[in-house]
């Protein structure tokens, strides 16, 4: 790259283009600076310290063919650069992280092609798309994993004539009883195994058919060998009177099984690696080829990339001088149809954090059924306090008090309108073979704007609408729960909840309208 900068033909376009990566980092450095703290504490997302590097390392390799081409600044990618940064404002005024350390990502991608243009971009497509790979998002995948974790392992004891009774993520044998949990989703095995395989695809095939099912095999490995790794610690402690694989040398085990089926998969891909093509004989594009663009192309590209990189920021700033401050004064539900206020039915308490309010009350019907109702509301919001957050969840998965067993949906009416909620079953914790232990049936939804919805993609939307309007970004959690009898039908639960909902539903919303008209 020195030499390319001595070149008069790519002197002042790879200058302008470092300068630009500068301001991406100076104006962008939250995103960049929350992005590489999770690279630095998280196991799962450790593998972004070397994506950026490698990265690099991958457009090097390409500099003989790079001094074949005549780099040129071009209008659609100062588009791609808008566009990149407006995702980066909407992602920032819902608080989502993931949209703008993507939108990061992405500004500095396209400044590729709005300032060296597309043959360059073409020749260096690949490293390119790679550091969208740093990008620290995976996390929504972490229940289905789970559960097709604790599947496998279920199935798989069973055809070892192991007898297994489940119950959501745990289950019990005769030698004691499993959980699977967030260690145990294969997360960290699939992100660094697809990682690696894809940066293992590029170098050693030049066929676009043999890379992609390389990828495919990385992905699909490292599901089949966690899947395998909980079935195996799972026999090795039923067997061993759970002297085994019950403590640290649990995950010590899982890291050695993956490392050896990692090892041999490569070994494996290695034998129909392709001969690497001959290096094409450089020949410099003549300066004429950049004269007369010193000072007009490229200046004019790096102003007008720097006005796009400032427009979200004035943006936000001015939208967030109309964001409510005031302190939030949950008002009172009033109360309809025979239904009064009595301690809430279990000790149970959601695990939403940092919300500007919460109201945790009960509720009894005239014919004496129970229903808990809990408010967390959020207002001026930010990375810290956000009401749609990976954080906030009905249980956490180190609840010591409750578990919840399952998920799902249920429907229900408001007012005049249908309205889908998240439905949950949550149990205390204890045997699950323990007929007496408290279960409560759970549904939550959220209120942006004025609006219900039990979608979190289409509260943050409704959200970053709401604050487009000027009209703040107050919005809340509700969560209505009632216990599950022992023994009674499987939707008594559902009932008196449809019930609290037709009864009660339009008195909630007019409090939540109520306190968001306080300011």
């Amino acid at each position: 790259r020195a030499r390319m900068i001595k070149n008069p033909v790519w002197r002042t376009p790879l200058l302008m283009l470092l300068a630009v990566w500068g301001l991406v980092l100076v104006l962008y450095w939250p995103t960049a600076s929350a992005m590489a703290t999770i690279w630095w504490r998280s196991d799962t997302y450790a593998h972004g310290l070397v994506v950026p590097p490698a990265a690099l390392w991958l457009m090097w390799r390409k500099r003989a063919q790079l001094a074949t081409l005549a780099p040129k600044p071009t209008l659609l990618g100062l588009l791609c650069m808008l566009g990149a940064a407006l995702l980066w404002l909407a992602g920032d005024l819902v608080s989502v992280n993931a949209v703008t350390q993507f939108a990061f990502m992405a500004l500095i991608v396209s400044a590729v092609p709005t300032l060296l243009g597309w043959q360059v971009t073409r020749a260096l497509l690949f490293p390119l798309l790679y550091l969208f790979l740093a990008v620290p998002v995976g996390d929504f995948m972490l229940p289905q994993l789970m559960e097709w974790t604790a599947d496998f392992t279920v199935a798989a004891l069973r055809l070892s004539g192991i007898p297994v009774y489940r119950e959501g993520l745990q289950f019990i044998i005769p030698s004691g009883s499993w959980s699977v949990v967030e260690a145990c989703s294969g997360i960290r095995y699939l992100v660094a195994s697809f990682t690696v395989g894809c940066l293992f695809a590029y170098i050693n095939y030049q066929s676009l058919r043999k890379r992609l099912m390389f990828v495919g095999v990385a992905i699909l490995v490292p599901l089949l060998a966690n899947w395998l790794r909980a079935y195996m610690i799972v026999m090795l402690g039923h067997f061993s009177g759970n002297t085994l694989a019950t403590g640290v040398d649990h995950l010590v085990y899982g890291w050695v099984f993956f490392g050896v089926v990692i090892t041999v998969m490569f070994m494996i891909g290695a034998r129909w690696a392709d001969r690497a093509p001959a290096t094409p004989a450089v020949t410099h594009p003549t300066p004429r080829t950049a004269a007369g663009s010193v000072g007009t192309r490229w200046g004019v590209s790096a102003v007008l990339a720097l006005i796009v990189l400032a427009v979200p920021h004035a943006l936000n700033w001015h939208l967030q001088g109309q964001v409510h401050q005031g302190e939030v004064q949950l008002q009172p539900v009033a109360a309809q149809a025979g239904w009064q206020g009595t301690p809430p039915p279990a000790d149970w308490v959601p695990a939403y954090e940092a919300a500007n309010a919460m109201s945790h009350a009960g509720w009894v019907s005239p014919a004496g059924e129970r229903v808990g109702m809990h408010v967390a509301y959020y207002r001026a919001q930010n990375y810290q306090r956000k009401l749609v957050s990976s954080t906030n969840v009905l249980v956490q998965s180190k609840d010591d008090t409750w578990v919840q067993v399952s998920g799902g949906a249920a429907s229900t009416q408001l007012g005049s309108e249908p309205l889908a909620v998240q439905r949950a079953e949550l149990r205390a914790q204890g045997s699950v073979l323990n007929a007496d232990l408290q279960r409560l049936v759970a549904w939550q939804f959220f209120w942006v704007d004025g609006r219900v919805t039990a979608s979190p993609a289409k509260a943050k939307l409704w959200g970053a609408w709401q604050k487009l309007k000027g009209q703040g970004d107050d919005g809340a959690i509700v969560v209505l729960y009632t216990q599950a009898r022992q023994g009674a039908a499987a939707d008594a639960a559902d009932a008196v909840l449809q019930t609290f909902v037709r009864d009660q539903g339009a008195a909630l919303l007019s409090s939540l309208r109520a306190t968001q008209s306080r300011q």
